[in-house]
């Protein structure tokens, strides 16, 4: 895969005045090429991911990548097409799925569940009222940690959730509203050849965390 070109047509697709339909049809064949080799790179980390997990969901490329056009609908402010390509792999309904970012401003992988709807996240909280230890053990991990760093947190509640004491000795995770983490990555390392390996990395490190919370998410009380 061409990462390099990639980020070259991301670059002139947002370069200024560009960003509309019809530079898009003036450029739509290099488009559809970047797209399905991107596809066809998707398919072997899918391929790749299987071998490591065994309850993994398969993903296809043609399944794993976002649109590039934004949701005008709900985002009438935003432009026409995005300055990314997005994809997310091991899919699976209420499961939380494992991301890649390639942007010409960001840059990441990342998993979890990011503003958690409030059925998902009150089983995440249940989860961690029971067994916290489990989930603590996981993201303070030496080698989790240094890759992922900390839970995003930019929309934690300012209290405790309804149920759960201020005193309560995990009231820092039970006021999260997103239980997912990101690493970023440099367009060197997307472009270099060792971008497949890194990825095997960043999914194998995930992966406990994120069993934990589908774990959480498909409990049913009896």
């Amino acid at each position: 895969m061409n990462f390099r070109k990639l980020f070259d047509f991301l670059r002139g697709l947002n370069t200024e005045g560009n960003n509309n339909k019809a530079w898009m049809d003036q450029h739509r064949s290099l488009y559809e090429e970047i797209r399905d080799e991107y596809k066809q790179f998707l398919d072997v980390m899918n391929q790749e991911f299987a071998q490591i997990h065994p309850n993994y969901h398969d993903t296809p490329g043609r399944k794993a990548i976002n649109r590039i056009n934004n949701n005008k609908v709900f985002h009438p402010n935003k432009p026409t097409y995005k300055d990314h390509f997005g994809a997310g792999l091991d899919q699976s309904k209420n499961h939380a799925d494992f991301y890649i970012h390639l942007g010409i401003n960001e840059r990441f992988v990342a998993g979890g569940f990011y503003h958690a709807p409030n059925d998902i996240l009150n089983k995440i909280r249940d989860a961690i009222d029971y067994n916290g230890e489990q989930f603590m053990e996981i993201i303070n991990k030496p080698d989790f940690k240094a890759y992922y760093g900390e839970l995003m947190d930019e929309d934690a509640l300012k209290t405790s959730p309804k149920g759960y004491s201020q005193e309560h000795r995990f009231i820092e995770l039970l006021r999260l509203k997103s239980f997912a983490v990101s690493h970023d990555l440099t367009q060197k390392e997307v472009i270099g050849g060792g971008f497949k390996e890194e990825l095997i990395k960043a999914y194998k490190l995930l992966l406990p965390f994120r069993q934990y919370l589908n774990q959480a998410v498909a409990f049913e009380e009896s």
